[in-house]
């Protein structure tokens, strides 16, 4: 599945990606906030990444930032399982491209895609000491639940508490097998 917003291409990671992955998201800053990437994170754990299989009704896409040249990849998103079974969204940015508005553009698509999957809800969060990371779903219409959990980092070593929030989307739920 490919996607296009304004400035950015959606699209699935390729073998070739590996070394631009690695140093978009080689930044402690950035690896810390997420659930399932190590640290340190090198061109073996993007290759791992992009060869893992994917879950076609689930889909993870880079993120390219659209010039008049090579595509520049700034960033990931997608769709996963919570440990609850539901469906969440995720994404990261390049430290290079913090604050400019590239997460809620490809989050705005992340929701359009799931309306056309029939997805009735979406899930996600943001570990509590990432704020940042809370103006985004904010932003794209997520309400808080009013809840934390642990939720486990690889970078950091263990569970740390995630802010949880949440989006109805108005469709009738379509069911996707765990």
């Amino acid at each position: 599945m490919f996607a296009r917003t304004e400035r950015l291409l959606l699209r699935p990671g390729w073998a070739e990606d590996a070394p631009a992955l690695a140093r978009a998201i080689g930044d402690e800053a950035i690896v810390r906030n997420l659930a399932s990437a190590p640290w340190p994170y090198g061109e073996a754990e993007a290759a791992a990444f992009l060869s893992a299989p994917q879950d076609p009704l689930l889909p993870t896409f880079l993120l390219f930032r659209r010039t008049d040249g090579a595509p520049e990849l700034v960033g990931a998103c997608g769709f996963a399982r919570t440990p609850g079974g539901a469906i969440e969204i995720g994404y990261w940015i390049a430290r290079a491209h913090w604050g400019q508005g590239y997460a809620v553009e490809a989050g705005r698509q992340l929701i359009e895609i799931a309306r056309t999957l029939e997805l009735g809800r979406l899930e996600a969060g943001h570990f509590i000491d990432n704020p940042a990371s809370g103006r985004v779903l904010e932003k794209l219409g997520f309400s808080p639940t009013g809840r934390t959990a642990p939720r486990h980092s690889c970078a950091r070593g263990g569970a740390q508490l995630c802010r949880l929030f949440t989006l109805d989307l108005g469709c009738e739920e379509q069911v996707l097998a765990a």
